[in-house]
């Protein structure tokens, strides 16, 4: 869920980590680490966040006249 109270805590979407390129992140209080690195001091920044992609659903199933009216 977008908006789950439990959000595993990621370097990537912190308030405290800036983004360097792809692979590093400067955190205030680790310095450079690894986006999906963490610490204690994690705080949650949701505009930081890119959620997963929903699935596409399977239409492979369906036939011509289940989309008739």
């Amino acid at each position: 869920m977008l908006f789950s109270k439990k959000i595993e805590p990621r370097c990537s979407y912190c308030q405290r980590g800036r983004v360097l390129d792809a692979e590093s992140i400067l955190c205030v209080k680790l310095g450079i680490t690894a986006p999906d690195s963490a610490c204690p001091a994690f705080r949650y920044d949701p505009l930081k966040r890119v959620p997963p992609r929903p699935v596409a659903p399977d239409f492979s199933q369906l036939k011509e006249e289940d989309f008739r009216l």
